[in-house]
């Protein structure tokens, strides 16, 4: 499909395309930003806000010290962090030094974190200090040499951090006993750097920026890697989405985003984070977006414009009895993405703030935004909306036809600026995933109507979506398998009014004295927090086909 239908639903000044060119680079971005903005706060934590100048000069100085440690042009660097004013600092430092960026869930279990750290070849890690048990005890089987720690008052100035510190460590008993010998402390490092000479790389559009760890289609944790021009690409294509309504901004006001979704997770990361800094705008950092008081606590102190969100945390505030003490009236643009919006929570939102959710859709092998609803929609439509500027989709049948007739289901494929150059180190992934005529298969089924809006009717994959995070079940079935007692078992999602789906887990036992405790402490260990079973079963036998293929959909379908 080279005519593309859906550019007549477009709002008036949005355009067909972009140009990804303005760029070399997405530190020729943040220099930009740096420069034009230096007395301007970019981001906002805890009630203190840290300006473009100060962002700009700390990570000049960690740029420099991840140099004075040898490590050179292409090097991975991984980022294990919750919301918080140094992860940006990091973001900028590690590709201002020609590094690369690997974010890290930073509630990733020791299995989990290992295999992301050898399979990208991290070199050095910046973690803060409440997850460095969980690098203790993996950083030995990996090729990470360097370690950078960061406490949460790091940034908050001596009296500020030194409380925050304090109730981190000693009242919430959030940072368990570690020991990682070498380590240097985040501000140590800091200080290092700003006596150590940067030397500036050249960094060219088609450099690696980040490798974004991604199940794919297959459940196999696999890097998604991400060059400077795809997400340069992604950001102006978004830019251009949302001015319609981010115009609206008045004079004088700095445009300003609500930041609740991680910035491990390339959503946060190209739509909050780096929009944000070409904007001029300002980040309001939530570390913990589960803490929905904490939250609306931050949120009735800032005035904001934007907020970007998944379902379950526009639905989680808008239920909160404590909703009321925020001023909604500034809000101009409410995002959905990770997964998909119920028409109920975005009616719910549309009443409580006068500001419509529109649903987009993408995937971390799209940097991420590949569609969206009109910005300028007033009314919820359930669709995933149209091809966001110089991006195609189309559908394509299983033996890769394209499908021509109108509301006929067929996988949807994307084309565009903003994806991904391949897999980590996959070149047999990449091919899998890839047509012949350059589209990336996303996975999902959807159908097109004939104003070239998609939307999505099922998934080609077994995957289970859970409040915006991928579960694949291969990767937990595998680790399931490994429990003593345990003969075989399917993961399958089922509905859940909170997460949209949650994991349910049916074993068969090979010793039966195995219980559903031992089952959820076992996961607990081994998976983070989103792909743990909510719902276990035991059964006599699991249904297959006639070569022993387990049935999924027959475990979906059973109401059981």
């Amino acid at each position: 499909m080279t005519d593309r239908p859906w550019l007549s639903a477009y709002p008036p000044g949005v355009p067909s395309d972009i140009d990804p060119t303005q760029y070399e680079s997405l530190v020729e971005l943040m220099e930009q930003a740096f420069r034009d903005f230096a007395g301007r706060s970019a981001f906002s934590f805890m009630g203190k806000d840290f300006s473009y100048a100060q962002t700009d000069a700390e990570s000049r100085q960690l740029a420099a010290y991840l140099q004075s440690l040898g490590l050179v042009k292409g090097d991975r660097v991984a980022i294990m962090m919750p919301n918080v004013p140094q992860y940006p600092v990091a973001v900028a430092a590690i590709l201002r030094a020609g590094l690369v960026v690997v974010n890290v869930n930073p509630l990733y279990t020791p299995r989990e974190l290992e295999h992301q750290l050898k399979d990208s070849g991290t070199k050095a890690i910046i973690i803060v200090e409440n997850f460095a048990a969980t690098l203790q005890s993996c950083i030995a089987n990996t090729p990470v040499k360097h370690v950078v720690l960061a406490t949460m008052g790091d940034r908050m100035g001596f009296l500020k951090g030194t409380v925050i510190n304090y109730v981190v460590r000693n009242v919430k008993k959030l940072v368990p006993q570690f020991s990682l010998p070498g380590s240097v402390r985040f501000n140590d490092a800091l200080a290092r750097g700003a006596k150590a000479s940067f030397s500036k790389p050249a960094i060219q559009p088609d450099d690696i920026a980040l490798l974004q760890y991604t199940g794919g289609t297959t459940g196999v944790s696999k890097g998604a890697v991400l060059l400077h021009r795809n997400i340069i690409a992604n950001v102006l294509q978004s830019e251009a989405w949302n001015a319609p309504v981010m115009s609206k901004v008045p004079t004088g006001e700095q445009p300003t985003n609500i930041c609740a979704l991680p910035l491990y997770h390339i959503f946060a990361f190209t739509v909050n984070m780096m929009l944000s800094m070409r904007t001029g705008g300002k980040s309001i950092l939530i570390p913990n977006p589960r803490d929905l008081p904490g939250v609306l606590k931050e949120l009735s102190r800032q005035t904001f414009h934007s907020f970007p969100a998944v379902n379950t945390l526009f639905n989680g505030l808008a239920n909160h009895p404590d909703f009321g003490t925020v001023n909604w009236r500034n809000l101009k643009c409410s995002v959905g993405g990770g997964m998909a919006v119920q028409g109920a929570v975005a009616k719910l939102w549309l009443e409580k703030t006068g500001c419509p959710i529109v649903e987009g859709y993408g995937l971390s092998e799209t940097s991420p935004s590949a569609s969206c609803n009109p910005i300028t929609s007033k009314e919820f439509s359930g669709t995933i909306g149209v091809p966001i500027p110089s991006t195609y989709m189309k559908l394509v049948d299983d033996q890769g036809r394209d499908v021509i007739l109108l509301s006929t289901p067929g996988e949807i494929v994307i084309k565009g600026p903003q994806v991904m150059a391949g897999y980590w180190q996959r070149p047999d992934e990449t091919a899998k995933a890839m047509t012949e005529d350059g589209y990336f298969k996303t996975g999902d089924i959807g159908i097109i109507d004939d104003r070239g809006y998609f939307k999505i009717v099922d998934r080609k994959k077994d995957m289970v979506l859970v409040s915006g995070f991928n579960v694949y079940p291969n990767e937990v079935e595998d680790v399931v398998a490994t429990l003593p007692g345990v003969l075989e078992c399917a993961v399958v999602g089922v509905p859940d009014e909170k997460t949209g789906e949650a994991v349910k887990l049916v074993i068969v036992k090979k010793d039966q004295s195995l219980t559903e405790a031992q089952v959820k402490e076992f996961c607990q260990n081994n998976l983070t927090g989103y792909k743990r079973p909510r719902v276990i079963e035991f059964r006599e036998s699991l249904p297959k086909t006639p070569v022993g293929k387990i049935l999924r959909r027959e475990l979906r379908d059973d109401k059981k």
